[in-house]
């Protein structure tokens, strides 16, 4: 076993046991989020792992998710209308109960500080969150601090780099929440730490979190996502079970474990009641920044471990698929089956190709149709309910896919050593 894999699989002594219990998810049965921002958001990347992870991790809970994010904004609007025209069609129109705002990069203007231009910021801004709650006045709102420019990788343009200026924006993003009681995201900070400790070990991927210094990839968007999870207090664990083989007892939890009988050293079914969260470990980029912060220690956490086994190596089976081999060393200590190749892995990918689905759905019935297609036509109105109707059953695959499956699982010995 490779040592990247073996500390991902590492357990990292349980963080998830202390957070689970302290605070409740953000999200809530029947919410309704509307995340809204400028062309980082309009990737639609850290916003649709963000939805992932709520699906898959609360399966049986009913949100429903909207992206609006639009290139070039700042918070006086942009290509898609002025500020009013956009909250009204782009956010108030999907009567939000959640909403997230993450504006600045644009709005700083890619030079030294300014205190004119941070001013119309920070007027702009505020008039934003009046906005949104005279309309909505129960809305709850996540204000995120702008996501790092990458003056990590390469050198700044100017003396002091430019993302020193999106953290004096952050800051007074993080003021605001406080003053107004909002739900405060760092993007920043994390994002460069794991951007330094991604750069010190691999600089040639670690240029690809942020390719162009403004728009992070998958690798980037996903430890942005992982960010905003925390600020909504998200649970580590999808499961845990612990199995003595000796006396053949188990426990679980956020499972049901079952001891069964068949030809491994130990079987057992395992009805989990969460999918652990879509991660593609096989694009380098990825699998970098997953090695460079705490992603799996503090969001993914599928452990088993099974203590007092006779040393050897053992190959763990889940259905007819062979997960991987290890030694009774390492499945004493727990093994991360959320790092591994599975078929929760793989249901959880499956749930995120539909994320993506309907959202490119929901798209381009926005921008292509609604705003660019003549409203004297008396064909778009059933245009637009087609799509609609179209994105609510890709979402209804995502959901019926998000739910977890009976599994049977099988240890047994090695036939070689790993």
């Amino acid at each position: 076993m490779n040592s990247r894999l073996a500390g991902l699989l590492a357990l990292g002594l349980c963080i998830w046991s202390a957070q689970a219990a302290d605070k409740a998810f953000h999200l809530k049965e029947g919410d309704r989020v509307v995340f809204y921002g400028d062309s980082i958001t309009d990737q639609r990347l850290y916003t649709t792992f963000t939805e992932t992870y709520a699906v898959t991790r609360f399966p049986k809970m009913n949100v429903t998710f909207v992206h609006s994010g639009w290139g070039g904004d700042r918070v006086s609007g942009g290509g898609g209308g002025k500020i009013e025209t956009r909250l009204e069609r782009d956010v108030f129109a999907y009567k939000p109960t959640v909403m997230t705002i993450m504006l600045g990069m644009n709005d700083a203007s890619y030079r030294p500080f300014d205190q004119g231009i941070f001013a119309t910021y920070t007027n702009g801004y505020t008039k934003i969150i009046e906005s949104a709650k005279s309309a909505f006045p129960n809305l709850r709102i996540t204000v995120i601090q702008p996501s790092p420019f990458d003056d990590v990788t390469r050198p700044p343009n100017f003396e002091g780099g430019y993302n020193a200026v999106l953290l004096r924006y952050g800051q007074f993003v993080k003021e605001l929440a406080e003053q107004k009681n909002l739900t405060f995201a760092d993007l920043n900070t994390g994002v460069v730490e794991a951007t330094k400790k991604a750069d010190a070990v691999d600089h040639e991927n670690a240029v690809k979190l942020n390719q162009d210094r403004v728009h992070p990839g998958p690798g980037g968007q996903l430890l942005m996502a992982a960010e905003l999870l925390k600020a909504w207090n998200a649970p580590a664990l999808v499961s845990h079970v612990e199995i003595n083989a000796s006396t053949k007892k188990a426990n679980g939890q956020r499972t049901t474990v079952t001891m069964t009988d068949g030809d491994g050293v130990l079987n057992w079914t395992q009805m989990d009641e969460a999918l652990p969260m879509h991660v593609d470990l096989k694009d380098p980029v990825v699998a970098l920044a997953i090695k460079s912060s705490d992603f799996m220690e503090a969001l993914n956490q599928q452990t088993l471990k099974i203590t007092d086994l006779p040393a050897g190596n053992y190959s763990l089976s889940i259905g007819n698929e062979s997960v991987g081999e290890f030694t009774a060393e390492a499945l004493a200590k727990g093994i991360n089956l959320a790092a591994l190749n599975t078929p929760m892995t793989a249901q959880a990918a499956q749930v995120h190709r539909y994320t993506l689905q309907h959202n490119e759905i929901h798209f381009h019935r926005w921008r292509n149709v609604q705003l660019k297609v003549s409203s004297d036509l008396p064909t778009l109105e059933p245009a637009l309910k087609a799509l609609d109707a179209l994105e609510e059953d890709i979402v209804k695959l995502q959901r019926r896919t998000a739910q977890p499956n009976k599994r049977e699982y099988k240890l047994q010995k090695a036939e070689q050593n790993i």
